[in-house]
């Protein structure tokens, strides 16, 4: 098995010291977003043999498996992250595997430019996505059913609100949430920045459960966003839990530190809380405007002690071990890839000896036998 030196990402949003408390390093200053474990083009990891990248495609086969190049071709399926929110994400959505294929071809037949600022589609993938909390872990997934998100809003007291608490109330759910969140992000901008300054300072002086839109509007004075924020459900997930998000699920991340595997793509479409583009119309064909429990994930422990956080994804699929101290060799070979991530403790993995915020890549069929005293998040590919 492969050490892995992995890139961190210095996102604005992302926390000055939550990834260098977990590493043991000092912090820099300066936002450490996001480190990527995995093949990914755009920041591979890098092993003594090379990136990443460039070991599953000198061999495909040798590194990931027949099967799983079989099933999701001579690319490592999946993507995973150590996660540390500061401040809030954009609001966004992922398209489903039939939708990114063909935004991404629309966009490749018009010409437009991979880095363009304006492009939707970076590649022809769909990008399920699932993370499990560290720390106490906020975030917004799905929206909350109309009839609550109106009284809601009602109970700021702001008049210009009042179009949107009507709309909420109408019939069918699925058509009054495609008309408010329209409404806000097609409203006139002075407009709407007015209404968002109003709404922010209610929340503020409200609190209780107003308070985590309050803390979203101080990041983002006056973007639309902030009121599509309102719509969705807040969900606060304590360490372990986790968080499943599925295509057309609008969500994003506020504050914490997780573990995140996604499948191998970049494709977002943003609906606020950026600088970035908004498409507007592409977002709402892509949105599912279905209201509903955000469903929080607790891992099933199977008999050999491996916690599993189930998810109707083949591309990826992210487990936990929790080793007690004393804990013998423990046998987790596969014949499928495979990135180990140690978050606590100290693991041996093979010939490794890891601590927090360090990982190995196992190739396929490859011996990974565990020991020592620590936790262990796995992730891998359902074949």
């Amino acid at each position: 098995m492969d050490r892995l030196d992995n890139t961190v990402r210095p996102y604005a949003w992302g926390s000055t010291t939550a990834i260098p408390a977990l590493l043991g390093t000092e912090p820099t200053g300066e936002p450490q977003a996001e480190m990527w474990m995995g093949a990914h083009p755009g920041a591979p990891s890098r092993t003594d043999r090379g990136t990443l990248a460039d070991l599953v495609a000198a061999d495909p086969e040798k590194e990931l498996g027949a099967a799983s190049v079989a099933r999701f071709g001579p690319h490592l399926p999946f993507l995973l992250k150590l996660l540390a929110a500061g401040a809030p994400l954009s609001l966004q959505v992922h398209p489903d595997l039939a939708q990114a294929k063909a935004g991404y071809e629309d966009e490749e037949r018009r010409g437009v430019p991979l880095d363009a600022p304006h492009r939707n589609y970076k590649d022809a993938n769909h990008k399920p996505e699932l993370v499990c909390a560290l720390t106490e872990f906020d975030g917004l997934c799905g929206f909350r059913a109309p009839t609550e998100t109106a009284d809601l809003l009602d109970g700021l007291g702001v008049a210009s609100l009042k179009p949107y608490v009507d709309l909420l109330r109408a019939h069918p759910e699925d058509a009054a949430l495609r008309e408010v969140l329209t409404a806000i992000l097609t409203a006139d901008p002075e407009e709407m920045s007015r209404t968002v300054a109003e709404t922010a300072t209610a929340c503020e002086r409200l609190g209780g459960a107003y308070a985590p839109y309050a803390g979203i509007a101080h990041h983002y004075p006056g973007d639309p966003g902030v009121l599509a924020a309102l719509l969705l459900n807040h969900v606060r997930l304590q360490p372990g839990e986790a968080l499943y998000l599925g295509a057309g699920i609008p969500h994003a991340y506020l504050n914490g530190l997780g573990v995140e595997i996604m499948a191998n793509s970049d494709n977002v479409l943003r609906c606020g809380l950026t600088p970035k583009h908004v498409d507007v119309p592409e977002l709402l064909r892509i949105v599912r405007f279905e209201p509903g429990d955000p469903g929080v994930l607790r891992p099933e422990a199977s008999p050999d002690g491996e916690e599993v956080y189930d998810t109707p994804t083949d591309e990826f699929r992210l487990s936990r071990h929790v080793l007690p101290e004393g804990t013998a060799g423990h046998d987790l070979t596969l014949p499928a890839p495979q990135i180990l991530l140690c978050t606590a403790g100290t693991v041996r993995a093979g010939e490794h000896d890891l601590t927090p915020g360090r990982s190995v890549f196992v190739p396929a069929g490859e011996k990974a036998e565990v020991s020592g005293n620590g936790t262990l998040f796995r992730a891998t590919v359902r074949v």
